[in-house]
């Protein structure tokens, strides 16, 4: 029996997105997608596969003329030097392909650090490959990134990878090109594996993105891992890829790429043909527009909760990561004991506004909570507009 399964817990994104789906006329900010539509070049591509009978077994690693492709953008837009086509493996999303690395780099008992708060399916998937997961702290005060010091000290024998997600989810914070020097260093002074969750790579607001595999010899211990979804609001097309050098992790992922999914989907493929040989304005547009919801929504919650919400805005991703004022109370005790949680049901089932709470994202998101900014703007007025009556409601009953 397979008994180390019941150690990988279920995101509470799931539950939450159970309950949403029994919310009528929800505002969808609990999850990660965005509201936009895949650009033409994508559709179009899909729609031509499928007329041209595009629809069977393809190679394991992916179409030649997708891998291809990525290899060209990791070369001229990541900067990583010496990347090649034969290094990229086409998967089912980017959560595939931590999936396959982590399966094709750790032992049962390794080790693997990772930022702490930080999406649950990064701990989950090293669970599933019997390593260890290890938080360390990102701090709110120093722009949600690490103490440097701190990171090199959570480092034991057992360390095998340190995992990596800039622009970082849920926070929006950016690791800077200092940031990511250290970390380097750090990484050859103890012979670690880098996995580089870059899956908001293309929504930054403020500072830059760096691939930590584009600084010198880096590219030689990093696997960074990529997505179509946020760039091209492909979130339900489940498609993604991974850059790896050595051969031997390579010929490992790629077995638990034959053996999860066989191929990816041929139709998707072609779609990502589309994205990258189409025109490249829709993700500077996609971007702008995000800058102006984030502005939005947090201009709006100034208004609408006050004394309930702050946070500073983030530099990238679509995610506002608020603390929770620690005086709020619900209307009646929650279950949880958790004040996230409690805010999170608070919003859901009076406000109908999807949220989660921050320490599904870890220790030290306990006190948080995170909304989706990516959603259309009438959807996030609509949210707001509902907290507000919510709001004013309950401080109204404190009055009286």
């Amino acid at each position: 029996m397979a008994v180390y399964l019941d150690s990988v817990p279920f995101s509470g994104i799931i539950r939450i997105r159970d309950m949403m789906y029994s919310v009528a006329n929800p505002f969808r900010l609990d999850q990660g997608d965005v509201s936009f539509d895949a650009p033409d070049s994508v559709k179009s591509a899909m729609i031509r596969a499928v007329a041209e009978n595009q629809t069977h077994y393809l190679q394991t690693n992916g179409v030649p003329r997708l891998r291809d492709l990525a290899a060209a953008k990791i070369r001229d837009k990541n900067r990583i030097a010496g990347a090649d086509a034969e290094h990229v493996l086409v998967t089912n999303g980017g959560i595939h392909g931590i999936y396959m690395l982590f399966q094709a780099l750790l032992e049962p008992g390794d080790e693997v650090i990772i930022p702490d708060p930080e999406w649950p399916p990064a701990a989950g998937n090293i669970l599933a490959a019997k390593g260890v997961p290890v938080g360390c702290r990102l701090y709110e005060s120093n722009g949600w990134r690490y103490d440097l010091d701190e990171l090199e000290a959570t480092i034991t024998p057992r360390t095998r990878v340190l995992y990596l997600n800039s622009p970082h989810n849920p926070t929006g914070g950016i690791l800077t090109r200092a940031d990511l020097e250290r970390i380097a260093a750090i990484a050859r002074a103890h012979d670690l594996w880098i996995v580089s969750d870059e899956a908001y790579e293309d929504i930054v607001f403020d500072g830059e993105h760096t691939s930590i595999a584009s600084l010198p010899d880096m590219y030689e211990r990093t696997i960074p891992v990529y997505t179509f979804s946020k760039s091209y609001a492909m979130t339900g097309l489940r498609l993604g890829y991974v850059s790896i050098k050595d051969p031997v992790i390579r010929d490992r992922a790629k077995k638990v790429l034959f053996y999860t999914a066989s191929n990816i989907a041929s139709v998707v493929q072609y779609g990502g043909i589309g994205a990258l040989e189409g025109p490249q304005d829709c993700v500077e547009a996609f971007r702008e527009e995000l800058r102006v919801r984030r502005d939005l929504f947090y201009g709006g919650l100034a208004e609408a909760a006050p004394d309930v919400f702050s946070g500073r805005l983030p530099a990238g991703a679509f995610y506002a990561f608020l603390r929770i004022d620690p005086s709020w109370r619900p209307e009646r005790p929650s279950d949880s004991g958790s004040i996230s949680w409690a805010l999170t049901e608070y919003l859901i089932s009076r406000g109908r506004i999807g949220c989660i709470p921050g320490v599904d994202f870890g220790a030290h998101g306990a006190g948080y909570i995170r909304f989706c900014f990516a959603r259309d703007r009438r959807e996030l007025t609509g949210a707001l507009e509902s907290m507000a009556g919510l709001f004013a409601t309950r401080a109204e009953s404190t009055i009286r």
